[in-house]
């Protein structure tokens, strides 16, 4: 038996239950004729074979408060580009000291992290980041958050985003660490 697989308690179990069926001198159950391993043998391979089944299964992250994955076709929506081009002109427009640029295309968006809502945080929340190309001819990282039900006078989503370079007062940390 593998140490660490079961527990001292639970063997200790197992060897009472074999001496209360009378079985702890012989080592052996007879059920109908047929001999039969011993319990805890049984038990041990039943308890290995579940952790194998269990080892097998997916894994998430470890952080509890989101699930890490990345193929989303809601970063992605017309909806959610159209609202953060609306944004991002308005900020470039009156931000001082940001080049006037306009978004001009989307690529790779995808999700970075889900938030869903539960008890103790109600609003879900997903992260996502893209690629944008911008009117200058640059192509930049941008990271994004869609909040459910925090539209105006919680009507509608939010979105809030993040264009590296173009977060001129520090808003989302630097870089943009903030909706990473």
């Amino acid at each position: 038996m593998q140490d660490g697989l079961l527990s001292t308690s639970l063997l200790t179990n197992i060897l009472r239950l074999d001496r209360f069926l009378g079985v702890a001198e012989t080592g052996y159950i007879f059920f109908v004729g047929i001999p039969m391993a011993r319990i805890s043998n049984v038990l041990a391979a039943t308890a290995a074979s579940v952790a194998v089944l269990l080892a097998a299964a997916p894994v998430q992250a470890a952080d509890m408060l989101g699930t890490y994955v990345y193929e989303d076709g809601i970063c992605g929506h017309s909806s959610v580009r159209s609202a953060i081009a609306s944004k991002f002109r308005h900020q470039v427009s009156h931000v001082p000291n940001l080049p006037h640029v306009d978004i001009v295309s989307f690529h790779e968006a995808r999700l970075t992290r889900h938030e869903p809502s539960s008890p103790n945080s109600p609003i879900e929340r997903r992260y996502c980041s893209a690629q944008v190309s911008l009117s200058d001819g640059y192509t930049r990282p941008i990271w994004y958050l869609i909040e459910y039900g925090q539209g105006f006078a919680s009507i509608g989503d939010n979105v809030e985003f993040c264009i590296d370079e173009f977060d001129r007062w520090n808003v989302y940390n630097r870089h943009c660490s903030v909706l990473r």
